[in-house]
């Protein structure tokens, strides 16, 4: 897992000085000067908002492409500020959270990867589920080997990948065999979805279980192949801020835009569901 640098000025920009000149006016009893120390009061409480430094993500594989979007979004609307990005399986991710790795804002692809670092006291407040994600099969451009439903990857000729059955895609698709009862041995289990999506896009394999999300990100890379279990397995993702942030009012203001209208509407452009 790649670490990212963290600078260190990470403060809030307060122009305190005009508020401070208006609020020694205001010891002249005089209506105009109390009405120019409430307006500084204002300008000042206004400047608070302002955000700067460095606001560090980790996120799920999955998020890449609709975070990375988000990110452009947020860094234009904050001058000033930066947002870094860890991508990754959820379950190292957590793993590197709770060892120490510098971050803000942990965005997982499911509530069990969460939990370990809820468990571990490292959340600043209760996640949030802001999208949810399914499954689809991944096959090659055109479907040459004509999956059209789940069972059709037990065929022997065919290579498929699977996530690692602790990363939340794997838990996901392991789920959504057990509940059709279909036994699957896949060539490899790799440690996030886009590792299994890469496969498919490089032939190496036929067929990758991965989200909906990376099907369609994939573009005309791959083609997808929807199935009714992906039903029994939807994931549900949270997102939290971090007791340890460096950066507590960039870390909020990211969270708020990726639960807010416009954060929503990148999401679901990119295929996930609403909460």
């Amino acid at each position: 897992m790649t670490r990212t640098a963290r600078p260190t000025g990470r403060t809030l920009q307060v122009a305190g000085a005009g508020a401070a000149a208006l609020l020694a006016l205001s010891g002249c009893s005089s209506s105009d000067d109390s009405s120019s120390a409430a307006s500084g009061s204002s300008a000042s409480a206004s400047s608070s908002d302002e955000l700067s430094g460095t606001v560090t993500v980790f996120a799920a594989a999955s998020l890449k492409e609709s975070f990375t979007t988000l990110g452009e979004q947020f860094e234009k609307a904050h001058p000033g500020t930066k947002v870094t990005f860890n991508f990754g399986g959820s379950d190292s991710l957590a793993a590197g959270i709770t060892g120490g790795a510098p971050a803000d804002v942990f965005a997982s692809a499911s509530p069990k990867t969460m939990k370990i670092v809820t468990d571990a006291g490292g959340a600043s407040g209760t996640p949030a589920t802001f999208v949810r994600n399914q499954l689809e099969i991944a096959t090659l451009p055109g479907n040459p080997d004509k999956v059209s439903a789940l069972k059709d990857l037990t065929d022997p000729g065919l290579k498929v990948v699977l996530c690692d059955k602790e990363v939340p895609c794997g838990a996901a698709a392991q789920k959504a065999l057990d509940a059709s009862g279909i036994e699957l041995t896949p060539v490899s289990y790799e440690q996030d979805v886009k590792s299994a999506l890469t496969k498919v896009e490089l032939k190496e394999a036929d067929a990758a279980v991965v989200y909906k999300t990376d099907v369609y990100a994939a573009g005309d890379k791959v083609e997808g192949v929807e199935f009714p279990e992906s039903a029994d397995a939807v994931n549900d993702y949270p997102i939290v801020q971090l007791k340890e942030t460096g950066n507590a009012p960039a870390a909020k203001a990211f969270i708020a835009l990726v639960q807010s209208p416009e954060g929503q509407k990148v999401l679901t452009g990119a295929g996930f569901l609403k909460p």
